[in-house]
């Protein structure tokens, strides 16, 4: 199986799991599962937040799933629990479908680290 098969393979159970988990029958697409990422992250799991939060949580996620790659390095989180990111390096310009690709490769390696899937 190539790369990008067992990418796809990967991607299509993680989104079947995490929609099964959190959108009511309905398919989570990419921008949903940063923004659940995000929440992770931030750890106050069950709070509304506002539309500038949903903003800044999936900038957190974005953050922290670029991180093994080098584009991103964790600082420190502030005093209201947010944690914070210094950039390394800039992102390359990709093409909307590759960055797509890096941030689905991006997330199934963030999901199979946490374990929750294979």
């Amino acid at each position: 199986m190539t790369r990008d098969e067992k990418l796809k393979e990967r991607w299509d159970i993680l989104v079947k799991k995490l929609s099964g988990k959190f959108a009511d029958g309905d398919t989570l697409d990419l921008d949903s599962i940063i923004y659940l990422i995000g929440v992770q992250e931030l750890g106050q799991l069950g709070r509304k937040f506002k539309k500038d939060d949903k903003i800044n949580l999936m900038h957190i996620a974005i953050c922290r799933l670029l991180e093994p790659y080098g584009y991103y390095e964790f600082d420190y989180i502030d005093k209201d629990g947010w944690p914070h990111y210094n950039t390394k390096e800039q992102l390359p310009h990709l093409k909307a479908g590759e960055q797509s690709v890096l941030m689905k490769e991006a997330i199934v390696q963030y999901f199979m680290e946490k374990e929750f899937i294979k």
